[in-house]
């Protein structure tokens, strides 16, 4: 699509019609061969009978795919009975039922786009969601055409040894030429996004899993026979997956066999085929010696993600792409509770909002904006967002805390009973939910139709006389691209009162306490109105609020805390997220005031921070009542990309430098603190990835980086140490993150050392190399750029595969503020030469790379100015896709 032609159309929620025609049985023949896949469809079709007819003729979507035959009730149709374009085939006359049957030829070898069908490698594999089954063969390519598939596949047996499909086996054999043949049948009908093949030479780890009902079902997971020994870990959470879906949402697998295909090549983390899951090897191979503590909680999360769609998703799907969230918002609060349930809860929650807070809010007041049930889109892969996803769960996960769990279960049994088989809406999802709880939820629902993140304003009162505390709430959301005025939200604010001892309880003025709560100390709010005051009675002392507790609503949130008040949150508050939320807070005050000090022109290693920081951050190391893992995260100091979500104007420089002087003050006052963390962890140590052994080595390695800030040469050497003596890539990389960023003496030599030294040891495991170019990307010294465009030509970086790209490109321009945003303004200009050349090759890559230069407003003017000429660059490219021209011109709007 050029810039100079007419705009590509967008599609709207309010032009949906149900489809004329259904799709009741699906047949796909394939025919594997170098030079091209033949693909032969036979469909059984008939009339919606819920649907009155517009005319005879009958279009199926089908892209770049070579017309061989057409038959229509096993007639051969002259070139006079259908039209033909490159997005559609039209059937001019067809009868109100009868047998399509399609021949045509496609080239997965050069489908660089890894849609439809593609080779990764030496591999054959799919990847249909949200429309790629439309370069695979001519269809009615949409979600709400759900149909019967048997699918056979036909390739030379010893290079594809294994060949896969959706459903159960139901045939195999050979052919006299040296080929050979599977059949696979999957009785669930299905849209025609979760259909999946796979052929390769691949090796598996099978295991088996009994369900509640007693049926035993095969568990396998196919991969490189290199990679056989990273699918343990990928296994256990799949069974427990299993489990705990039976056990908390009564859900069993409903086939005979289960299996998950891990694949270099893949743009996205995995995809839910139903019965053959196809998964980025970076979300399925785990092992201590390759993969770090986060990358093995990545693994347990994805695989259960994907798991999990099985019902919310693949036996209850979407209607239409604008009901994306319907699925993908809940089955990530599903995948979150469970994850939540393996570890601990609190770190899970606090890990999620951190993301949500940076990424999705930064989201949500961008051009791209769009309510996590969006009203119009030009190209669907677009709004694969944080939006779609993490704002998604956080809708569901409201819903369950107003429901409380027995309803918000009851309401989720309804659900999957009345729509099972079913291309359902948000609507029927939140319906159910109203019937089991007899609550109206008309208001609740503008969570899905209203984009941007509400803002709720708290003022407090406090009447010493009659113990009385006044707590006002205004709540507002600002304009986004899609509507300038939005309504009230129905928001759930969880709270408590904290006193000098303790927790306070509560009582509303004109409500009486309840015997039977055996918790009156923690209520839930509901705003439903602009503004609310709530009065707290019979209270013994002015209290500090703890609010939004659970960060029980995705909102912004303003209250002017004292500091002091802050440190006791911190140390008092029985809330989890509250108290890491706390200690953010106090952080941020007090970056702000060296922030203040840096604008003065001040010297920042000379800079005195508030000693109630320090303090803090000292009851916090000595708490023994946190958990390792919460004091890693309380020490952590708010990340650059979440002090820039807080700035009116982003000012790079400003920020990083005012936080990193932070960093070094704690570093100095809390120095014998941190050495002594970091010298009673036994560095020898079996790993293991359980979460009390993830939080020991995630404080020890916090305590590590506050060492290296002191750019002595005793850490330096140590850092190097634990790089060499590491029995585990968590150690490993910490090590080298710091070595990589030191700007101790000697530093230099030692950098160069151990990442020649690392990428000669992991060279031949690729999702290692990706943690080296990612290492080099994010590096904060000056020169990065340059190391950046030298590790374009390396032969580490493979310019097509999404994981390099992302590893190196999207490190670069997302990760590492102070190099991407340099003044010269070449690191836009890199980033505008990636996306051009990935808008012909992958453009749904090329547009998920353009995020950064979509926030141009965000930045001072020379820099927003800077960012904003290289999108009209891309803007006058003459053949833009779909995918990176919507981008594009709504940043510019």
């Amino acid at each position: 699509m050029s810039a100079r032609d007419a705009q590509p159309k967008a599609i709207q929620l309010k032009d949906y019609r149900p489809p004329e025609y259904l799709i009741d049985r699906t047949e796909l023949h394939f025919d594997l061969k170098d030079d091209k896949t033949r693909v032969t469809s036979t469909l059984k079709m008939r009339r919606n009978p819920d649907v009155s007819a517009s005319g005879k003729e009958l279009p199926l979507n089908g892209q770049e795919i070579d017309l061989v035959s057409v038959a229509v009730d096993g007639k051969t149709l002259d070139k006079n009975q259908y039209r033909l374009d490159d997005e559609t085939l039209t059937l001019l006359n067809v009868p109100d039922e009868f047998e399509l049957t399609t021949v045509g030829d496609i080239d997965p070898k050069n489908n660089t786009s890894l849609e439809g069908l593609y080779q990764s490698k030496t591999m054959y594999c799919t990847q249909c969601e949200a429309e790629g089954f439309r370069k695979i063969t001519w269809y009615l390519d949409r979600p709400d055409v759900m149909s019967e598939f048997f699918t056979t596949i036909v390739a030379d047996k010893k290079r594809f040894p294994i060949l896969l499909s959706n459903g159960n086996p139901i045939e195999e054999g050979e052919t006299d030429d040296g080929r050979h043949f599977a059949i696979w049948h999957d009785p669930h009908k299905k849209p025609a996004y979760l259909f999946a093949l796979v052929a390769g030479d691949l090796e598996q780890i099978e295991d088996a899993f009994t369900t509640q009902s007693g049926r035993k079902v095969a568990l396998r997971i196919f991969v490189e026979e290199k990679d056989l020994d990273k699918c343990d870990h990928a296994m256990t959470s799949l069974k427990n997956a299993m489990r705990w879906d039976e056990e908390t949402y009564g859900r069993e697998y409903d086939l005979d066999i289960f299996m998950i295909v891990a694949v270099d090549d893949f743009n996205m983390g995995a995809m839910e085929n139903k019965g053959l899951n196809i998964f980025n090897t970076a979300c399925v191979l785990a092992k201590p010696e390759t993969t770090t503590d986060a990358g093995f909680q990545r693994v347990e999360g994805v695989v259960a993600h994907e798991y999990f769609h099985n019902w919310s998703g693949n036996r209850v799907t979407c209607r239409d792409w604008f009901q994306l969230s319907l699925k993908e918002g809940f089955t990530v609060f599903r995948d979150a509770t469970f994850s939540a349930d393996m570890g601990s809860p609190t770190v899970k929650r606090v890990e999620d909002v951190s993301v949500l807070r940076t990424m999705q809010f930064a989201e949500d007041a961008g051009p791209m904006a769009h309510p996590i049930r969006p009203d119009s889109y030009i190209e669907i892969g677009n709004f694969y967002t944080l939006t779609i996803y993490e704002k998604g769960h956080e809708v569901v996960r409201m819903l369950r805390n107003l429901l409380g769990w027995e309803l918000f279960r009851k309401g989720t049994d309804l659900y999957f009973e009345r729509h099972d088989g079913q291309a359902v809406t948000t609507e029927d999802f939140v319906a159910a939910m109203e019937d089991v709880s007899g609550r109206d939820l008309s208001q609740f629902k503008r969570w899905y139709s209203q984009a941007g993140t509400p803002r709720l304003t708290v003022t407090d009162q406090w009447d010493e006389e009659a113990g009385e505390y006044r707590l006002t709430i205004a709540q507002s959301c600002p304009p986004t691209p899609e509507n300038q005025h939005k309504q009230p939200f129905h928001i759930p604010v969880a709270m408590g009162l904290l006193g000098s001892a303790g927790a306070l309880p509560l009582k509303l003025k004109g409500q009486e306490l309840d015997p039977e709560t055996s918790d009156n100390t923690h209520t839930v709010l509901e705003l439903t109105e602009p503004e609310h005051t709530f009065v707290f009675e019979q209270l013994p002392e002015k209290p500090v609020p703890s609010l939004l507790r659970g960060f029980s609503a995705p909102v912004k949130l303003d209250y002017d805390y004292a500091r002091d008040d802050l440190m006791r949150l911190m140390s008092a508050d029985p809330d989890g997220f509250c108290r890491w939320d706390a200690s953010q807070q106090l952080a941020m005050q007090v970056i702000d005031d060296v922030m203040t000090a840096y604008h003065r022109g001040e010297d920042l290693n000379t800079v005195e921070v508030d000693e109630r920081l320090i303090e803090a951050y000292r009851r916090v190391l000595q708490d023994d009542s946190l958990d390792k893992a919460m004091v890693a995260l309380m020490l952590t100091l708010p990340s650059e990309a979440y002090l820039s979500e807080q700035a009116e104007k982003i000012e790079v420089e400003a920020i990083h430098y005012s936080r990193a002087a932070v960093k070094r003050v704690l570093a100095r006052s809390l120095k014998e603190e941190m050495r002594d963390i970091y010298t009673r962890y036994n560095h020898g140590k079996t790993y293991r990835p359980t979460a009390d052994d993830i939080a020991e080595r995630s404080l020890k390695n916090v305590a590590l980086s506050y060492l290296m800030d002191l750019n002595d040469a005793e850490w330096l050497k140590a850092s190097e140490a634990q790089y060499r003596a590491a029995n585990n890539m968590t150690d490993t990389l910490a090590a080298l993150k710091e070595l990589v960023n030191s700007e101790a003496e000697g530093a230099d030599a030692v950098r160069q050392r151990v990442l020649e030294e690392f990428y000669q040891q992991w060279k031949g495991e690729p999702l290692v190399v990706d943690q080296w170019l990612r290492v080099q990307a994010t590096s904060t010294q000056p020169n990065t750029l340059t190391r950046v465009r030298e590790l374009e030509k390396h032969a580490a970086f493979e310019p097509n595969n999404p994981n390099k790209i992302r590893a190196l490109v999207g490190a670069f321009t997302n990760a590492n503020p102070i190099n991407f945003h340099i003044a010269s303004g070449e690191g836009y200009g890199f980033l505008a030469e990636q996306v051009l050349r990935l808008n012909h090759t992958n453009p749904q890559i090329a547009a998920r790379l353009l995020t950064p230069l979509t926030r141009w407003r965000r930045y001072p003017e020379n820099l927003g100015n800077a960012m904003k000429a290289e999108l009209e660059r891309i803007k006058a490219e003459p053949k833009l896709s779909k995918d990176v021209y919507e981008v594009v011109s709504k940043s510019l709007v």
